[in-house]
């Protein structure tokens, strides 16, 4: 059977092909799994900044269009 080398060609070559895929694949998740706990951090940080701020601007005791005692 002459096919035979060519079947075994044709297969080494999807192995590969399957091994280089398992590999991209594992690099992806690996990416945007790290992505994902940085957007978590990120997000964390913009609440909590976002909470100073509403803070801040409570404790602000007068008003931004109140004239000062001056006028």
């Amino acid at each position: 059977m002459a096919d035979d080398g060519s079947l075994s060609d044709r297969i080494d070559a999807l192995e590969m092909r399957l091994s280089y895929q398992d590999e991209t694949i594992e690099t992806l998740n690996q990416t945007v799994t790290a992505q994902w706990k940085q957007i978590d951090t990120l997000t964390r940080q913009i609440a909590a900044l976002s909470e100073r701020l509403q803070q801040a601007e409570s404790s602000v005791a007068t008003p931004a269009n109140e004239r000062p005692p001056h006028y």
